[in-house]
């Protein structure tokens, strides 16, 4: 549980800062409003909530594909009586974003059971709940398993759940489950199960989903306590294209799960502050840089402000630099979205919105790869095209519980070659939502805009910030 106000003061420490090229850049056109949540649609644009308020708003990068470039436009508002904070959220392979539950609720803390499902092409929202039989869902964790169903936890219960997309409405799935979802968040793994570590129990056991036999079994012993004794908080875990999972935690100590081997071993613990405090994620972000290093938001012990950086790259953390707000920030306050640019957006509930770069650039064989596509397409009209690798090779960013921002589906864009003008075209029907889906040959449909550049273009599939090879396309 979190506090909506911490009046915590912030710890001062100094260790050596490895720069290099790492470095944080704000918006151009930051927002009006306190950006919280943030989900890119698969048009491109990026769907921002106000914290814990009803109101959206769409980031738009600017006509080259400079999100920090980019220019702000209100959407539509939430159904009255639905403004969460904390909740399960994603965004569906037709191109929906769906969100279910919070912990607050027009700033009161009900663990409400409301949802709500937005449509990107009408700019509406539409009211649902959470299944008949649940009085809770709160802040709870949500995947997409790879076959396009979106999964959902009951927050306070062991319970869990699919939607159906169609009618909205949802089932109960999962049995045996070792202790109850409180706390928890899930990581896709490469063979479409789902891989969470207990936290109510404050133990060093994990677990796995199997979407195949609908069943929850061990995963094995963590080798450390990885959440928070006293308020089961965790941090949030990221797939690397190596097939090691970064799992973070709230007590500071952190551990690797190897989705090949299914092996657990340890992993350094944060560093400490010159005070002797303990930094950790007690809640909080990370995000999968395209470089194959992880970026950790860290702060030290539990809603303590004072906000650090680091990246994990497969031995060792590495401190990077601290955004503005890092005095005033806890780890909690921070999301981050892996951004079509590889750029990580990061929102902190304020109205300062960073862009992360990092140095390095993604091996050639984490890139998506298109195999068939349509050498003339037509403004206004829907294309598929083939390849492989078009869901990446992680779900990108992570947090856990509170908030979700999946980017494993595929953008297509196109460069126009005159003007350079860039035009993302809305995906959707994706068929698949694996992860690290290797040589299987995937499918995705994309709706070329109304107003693109006509004439020749290089058309290329992004997925968590790495572009597939360019193909030449004529656009009329």
């Amino acid at each position: 549980m979190k506090y909506l106000l911490v009046v915590l003061i912030a710890a001062i420490f100094s260790f050596g800062c490895n720069v290099e090229a790492q470095s944080w850049k704000p918006l151009l056109h930051q927002p009006g409003f306190s950006a919280s949540n943030a989900y890119i649609l698969t048009d491109g644009r990026v769907m921002v909530q106000d914290t814990g308020k009803g109101d959206w708003w769409a980031l738009t990068p600017d006509t080259f594909g400079s999100y920090r470039n980019g220019n702000w436009s209100k959407l539509a508002s939430l159904p009255s009586g639905y403004s969460p904070l904390y909740y399960a959220g994603a965004v569906l392979p037709d191109g929906r974003l769906a969100i279910l539950g919070g912990e607050y609720n027009a700033g009161v803390m009900v663990w409400t059971t409301k949802g709500a499902m937005y449509d990107p092409k009408s700019n509406v929202w539409k009211a649902m709940s959470a299944p008949l039989a649940w009085s809770t869902v709160g802040d709870a964790q949500s995947v997409i398993l790879p076959n396009g169903t979106m999964m959902v936890a009951n927050c306070c219960t062991a319970q869990d759940a699919v939607l159906n997309p169609t009618t909205l409405a949802w089932s109960t799935i999962g049995s045996g489950k070792a202790d109850k979802n409180d706390e928890e968040g899930w990581t896709l793994l490469p063979n479409g199960k789902v891989l969470t570590v207990d936290a109510s129990s404050r133990n060093t056991n994990s677990e796995i989903f199997d979407p195949a036999t609908a069943k929850w079994s061990s995963a094995g012993n963590t080798t450390a306590q990885l959440p928070d004794r006293s308020s089961n908080e965790i941090g949030p875990a990221v797939l690397r294209p190596n097939g090691t999972v970064l799992y973070t935690g709230g007590s500071g100590h952190n551990s690797i799960y190897n989705a090949f081997t299914a092996k657990w071993s340890s992993a350094p613990d944060f560093p400490k502050l010159s005070n002797g405090q303990q930094l950790d994620i007690a809640d909080g972000p990370a995000a999968l840089l395209p470089n194959g290093n992880v970026l950790c938001m860290t702060s030290p012990g539990v809603y303590n402000l004072g906000a650090y950086f680091f990246e994990w790259n497969g031995t060792a953390f590495k401190q990077v630099p601290r955004t503005p707000n890092s005095p005033s920030d806890t780890s909690y306050y921070g999301r981050m979205l892996v951004l079509p640019s590889g750029e990580i957006l990061l929102t902190d509930g304020s109205r300062d919105v960073e862009l992360y770069t990092s140095s390095g650039a993604p091996q050639s064989s984490w890139a998506p790869k298109i195999t068939k596509f349509p050498s003339v397409v037509t403004h206004g009209k829907t294309f598929s095209l083939s390849g492989t690798q078009l869901n990446g090779l992680s779900q990108g960013a992570a947090y856990g519980d509170d908030a979700q921002s999946a980017s494993n589906y595929p953008l297509v864009r196109i460069t126009n070659s005159a003007t350079g003008h860039v035009f993302f075209c809305r995906t959707h029907n994706h068929s698949s939502m694996g992860v690290a889906t290797g040589s299987l040959v995937v499918t995705t449909q994309f709706d070329v805009p109304s107003g693109i550049d006509l004439g020749a273009g290089l058309l290329e599939v992004v997925t968590n910030g790495i572009a597939s090879n360019r193909v030449a396309v004529s656009v009329d």
